[in-house]
């Protein structure tokens, strides 16, 4: 950890560090297999179940993306360290989404596992979206890490309430980064990412965002000087049906 860098960088190394040190030693069930035609060899298994071995980075996406382990949450755990350094980096790279890394998390049921486990995995979560919104060098856009987050634990509402803690410049321009990214989406009341595990509740979650965009968010995007053009968009999440696509400010998108 460098001391020089900042309060927000710092904290996450520190938890990066917690998990490679409670996650020490962890492998795979002995009885653990997957598919060699279509997953990888046997040779690639067997790692799995040997602890603390690096993995070569198509191996460890082949291996998260994966959805038909026998246990996913040991799986999780084998390669959480490696992994979680690895999104941090911006190494993870989706076929669509970061939300599909969040989804792997929930996979896990990580929030289940032993209060150490799983308090490692939160303070990962939460270091991380802090980094995301205050660290300039953060290597993954805010937006992304949200929608990470948000798959991982099942709901928005912690980190938009971080969100709103964190204010000042940097915070404002990932939040005016964020509406652009998300606007056409939630205009058609439809979340900005795509749902990835079953138990998440998709329309729940993206009725919160909306209703914290028009209500938190609005008023903190008009103060920084946001574009008018995302503001106006913006404020339409407040309208519903033929009042939103029928305004004078309606974009004209087609869904």
């Amino acid at each position: 950890m460098h001391p020089a860098a900042p309060p927000a960088r710092r904290r996450l190394d520190a938890a990066l560090a917690d998990l490679a040190t409670v996650f020490r030693g962890a492998t795979a069930r002995p009885d653990e297999a997957n598919c060699t035609c279509h997953w990888g060899s046997e040779e690639e298994l067997a790692l799995l179940k040997v602890p603390d071995v690096e993995l070569d980075p198509d191996l460890l996406r082949r291996t998260w993306q994966a959805v038909d382990w026998t246990d996913h949450g040991a799986v999780l755990r084998r390669i959480l360290p490696q992994f979680a350094a690895a999104l941090v980096a911006g190494r993870v790279d989706p076929l669509f989404g970061l939300e599909e890394a969040g989804g792997s998390f929930a996979r896990g049921h990580w929030q289940r596992w032993p209060d150490g486990q799983a308090a490692a995995v939160r303070e990962f979560l939460h270091a991380w979206w802090a980094q995301s919104l205050t660290d300039p060098d953060a290597a993954v856009p805010a937006h992304q890490v949200m929608a990470a987050c948000a798959e991982a634990s099942g709901t928005v509402a912690p980190w938009l309430a971080e969100w709103e803690r964190r204010t000042g410049p940097l915070s404002d321009q990932r939040l005016a980064e964020a509406a652009e990214e998300w606007e056409y989406e939630l205009l058609g009341d439809r979340l900005p990412w795509y749902v990835n595990w079953y138990e998440n509740d998709e329309d729940r979650m993206c009725a919160e965002l909306a209703a914290w965009l028009h209500g938190h968010a609005a008023a903190r995007l008009r103060a920084a000087g946001g574009s008018e053009e995302v503001q106006r968009r913006t404020a339409l999440l407040a309208l519903t049906d033929e009042d939103r696509w029928t305004h004078p400010h309606w974009p004209g998108h087609r869904y």
